[in-house]
């Protein structure tokens, strides 16, 4: 299949890439940095340099590229999640998941993509009775910065899914930990590796489900039992070299 994988040179998506390629996809990666080209067309990926909130120019590459599915992996964060930096970047995100989707989304639609598959998290639950399932509410009455995040993980998640004729599919992941996110170790639950997050992402589009994954290792917060049934889930993949 040809996939777009916007944001492929981001923590998930570097892993992502060369699992596609091996599974015999034609891979479309974009970065906003014209320096990280010549690392894509190594990786065995088309490269595409382009800005998400560009609706225009998004629009016409995606025609161009004529993808089957979509793939939103696009974060902005900063290196090593360096938290000086991260309440800024709270918002900078919360407007990459709400605007970069919407023109990711309306991309799609006008160049007749099939389906569309987003990044997001696991940790944003309303409280109540845990193990939470993606049935359970977001916590829509969050406040300050978490507010900012929930926020835009609603708006993703709703313009993900509700798309038609886009099938859409959400993963939820736990916090990332593994090569290229700043953090080397298991920090905060739900938590997952990196590796585990692409495999997930690999799984989802072969096995062509819908709707709402958590995608992390086991704990009390929340369940990936329906992973486990559907996607037939790993937490403990990695690639080689994985840490």
């Amino acid at each position: 299949m040809r996939i777009f994988l916007a944001g492929a040179t981001g923590a998930i998506g570097r892993r992502l890439a060369p699992l596609l390629v091996a599974a015999g996809h034609e891979v479309i990666g974009t970065t906003r940095s014209p320096g990280k080209v010549d690392a894509l067309r190594k990786a065995g990926l088309e490269p595409l340099v382009i800005d998400v909130f560009d609706a225009a120019a998004l629009s016409r590459a995606v025609s161009a590229a004529s993808p089957e599915i979509v793939v939103q992996q696009l974060t902005d964060l900063p290196p090593g999640l360096d938290p000086s930096r991260m309440a800024a970047a709270t918002y900078r995100n919360a407007r990459v998941r709400k605007e970069g989707t919407r023109n990711l989304v309306a991309a799609a639609l006008e160049a007749g993509v099939r389906r569309f598959i987003a990044q997001s998290i696991a940790w944003v639950y309303a409280p109540g009775v845990e193990p939470h399932t993606e049935d359970d509410p977001l916590d829509v009455h969050a406040e300050g910065g978490r507010a900012v995040s929930v926020d835009g993980v609603a708006t993703l998640e709703r313009l993900t899914l509700s798309s038609p004729p886009l099938l859409g599919a959400v993963l939820r992941y736990g916090h990332l930990y593994g090569p290229g996110t700043g953090v080397s170790s298991v920090s905060e639950s739900p938590s997952l590796h990196v590796d585990a997050a692409a495999s997930a992402a690999l799984l989802l589009v072969e096995k062509e489900r819908s709707g709402i994954y958590n995608i992390a290792e086991p704990c009390g917060y929340l369940s990936t039992a329906k992973a486990l049934r559907d996607l037939d889930f790993e937490a403990q993949a990695r690639l080689d070299g994985g840490a």
